[in-house]
C-alpha cells in the first residue's frame, strides 16, 4: 500500500488509550491498524523482525530508566520537558538495525448524548518554569502572572479600569506596552514554543502524532497518524493574536489560564490547548 494514500481511517471498536495502542503495536503481525501505522512510519512489515511498544509515564523514577529503555542523559531532558499527554516508545528491529520511534497520542471521545468541545491540553506549567525554558524577561513574566492570576491585579489598575475578573487580568486588560511585549516575544519565538509544547526535546521528544477519535454511539474509532513536523506546521500556522475574550492564539493553539477554582493547586498555571481532531483536515 502506498503510504501517501494512508491518512485517516475508521475502524470498528475503541482503542483510544495508550494501553490499547501499545497492545495493537505489540500484536502488529495480526493487527491491521498497527501494520498501517508502521507503513506510514516508513517500515515494510514484511522485513520487520520485532516490534515492542511501551507506555512512557509522565513521571519516571531514575531506578526505572532501564525498564523504559531510557539513558540517563535523556532523563534530565524528559523531566524538564515531560508532556502531559500519553507517549509511547516503539522499538523496531530489522535484521541488525534497531529503530526507535516516539509517538504522542492525542485522544478524543465522543460520548453518548454529550457534546465534546474536542479541546486537548497539550502543556501546562507555572510561569517561572516557562521563563526558565524560554528565557523571557521579568517584565513579560509579570504580565503573564497577572494574566494567570498568580499575581493579583494591582489597585492602580482596578481602581481606574473595570476588569472582568478581580482575580486576574485578561491580555486585553494589560497595559498596552506590556501586552505588545508579550505578543512580540511569542511571535519572535513561535517556532521554539510550538516545538516545545507539541514535540518536546531530547531523546524522548515525539516523532509522530497519533490522533484517535472514539465515537461511543457508533462504537468506531477514527484515527490519523502524522509526522510531528507536519503536525507542528499545521497547528502552528497562523499569526499570534489576542482573542476577543482576552486570551491568545498561536496559529491553531490557544494560550489560556488554567481553569478551575482558585483554591486548586494548578488554578493559576499557564496552559496551551488545541483541537487535535483538526489534524484530520490534513490531506496526504
Amino acid at each position: 500500500m502506498n503510504k501517501t494514500k494512508l491518512g485517516s481511517k475508521t475502524a470498528k471498536g475503541g482503542f483510544a488509550n495508550e494501553k490499547d495502542i501499545c497492545k495493537k503495536f505489540n500484536n502488529w503481525i495480526a493487527d491491521k491498524e498497527a501494520k498501517e501505522w508502521l507503513e506510514i512510519m516508513g517500515y515494510n512489515s514484511d522485513k520487520i523482525d520485532f516490534v515492542k511498544a511501551i507506555q512512557i509515564p509522565t513521571r519516571i523514577k531514575k531506578e526505572d530508566l532501564e525498564k523504559f529503555s531510557i539513558i540517563e542523559r535523556d532523563y534530565s531532558e524528559f523531566v524538564k520537558f515531560k508532556k502531559a499527554d500519553a507517549q509511547i516508545k516503539i522499538i523496531i528491529k530489522i535484521g541488525s538495525i534497531l529503530k526507535i520511534e516516539n509517538l504522542s497520542l492525542k485522544k478524543v471521545t465522543i460520548k453518548k448524548n454529550k457534546l465534546n468541545s474536542g479541546f486537548n491540553q497539550v502543556d501546562k506549567r507555572w510561569i517561572d518554569a516557562y521563563q526558565q525554558i524560554w528565557h523571557f524577561d521579568n517584565e513579560i513574566a509579570l504580565g503573564l502572572k497577572l494574566f494567570t492570576g498568580e499575581i493579583k491585579p494591582p489597585k492602580e489598575i482596578t481602581s481606574r479600569t473595570k476588569i472582568r475578573d478581580k482575580r486576574r487580568l485578561y491580555l486585553d486588560e494589560l497595559p498596552g506596552h506590556l501586552r505588545d511585549k508579550i505578543v512580540g516575544f511569542l511571535k519572535n519565538n513561535k517556532i521554539l514554543i510550538v516545538s516545545d509544547i507539541l514535540k518536546g526535546r531530547g531523546g524522548l521528544s515525539a516523532d509522530w502524532m497519533l490522533v484517535t477519535r472514539y465515537d461511543e454511539l457508533q462504537n468506531i474509532t477514527t484515527w490519523t497518524l502524522k509526522d510531528i513536523n507536519m503536525a507542528m506546521n499545521f497547528f502552528g500556522y497562523g499569526d499570534v493574536t489576542v482573542s476577543k475574550n482576552g486570551s491568545l492564539h498561536i496559529g491553531k493553539i490557544s494560550m489560556q489560564r488554567k481553569g478551575g477554582d482558585a483554591g486548586r493547586p494548578t488554578a493559576n498555571m499557564l496552559q496551551f490547548k488545541f483541537k487535535p481532531c483538526e489534524l484530520f483536515e490534513i490531506k496526504c
